[in-house]
């Protein structure tokens, strides 16, 4: 099979990544120019990666959307909380106000111990108020592909 020869001129910087991979793989710096064009002329070749970007950027938009998802429920959450807790919260007298301190920070460790406990089971507490709320919620249930976890 005869070749057709090019001189071509590319950065100095691809020269050298051609290089090293050319070395590192045991090939011929022409194989890999060649096989690159090869991959790069296919028609097949710019419809896979078409697909590949789009199936992508399909990947990356569940994960978006799983995301703002959570971080409203967690919003929302904190909201209802604050709201409540100033609701129903009673000011505290001045003589009392050093047992309150301490029973916040007992109260506040005993929070910190929980949390630690509920994070290294590895449970979302954002999955376990969907699950409580509407179990079989289609708009809360955004398809998760394998391996795809945030």
């Amino acid at each position: 099979m005869s070749r057709a020869r090019l001189n071509l001129f590319i950065q100095p910087e691809h020269a050298k990544r051609l290089n090293e991979l050319a070395i590192k793989k045991g090939v011929s710096k022409s194989s890999i120019i060649a096989a690159a064009l090869a991959s790069w002329l296919s028609p097949d070749s710019g419809d896979q990666r078409e697909a590949a970007i789009a199936k992508r950027l399909d990947r990356l938009s569940r994960q978006f959307e799983r995301l703002e998802r959570d971080q409203n429920i967690l919003i929302e959450t904190m909201a209802l909380y604050v709201r409540y807790y100033l609701t129903v919260s009673t000011p505290v007298p001045e003589a009392h106000q050093d047992a309150a301190r301490a029973q916040g920070k007992l109260r506040f460790a005993q929070f910190i111990e929980q949390l630690g406990r509920h994070l290294q089971r590895g449970r979302s507490l954002v999955k376990d108020v969907q699950e409580e709320i509407q179990p079989d919620a289609q708009w809360l249930d955004i398809p998760e592909a394998s391996g795809d976890r945030p």
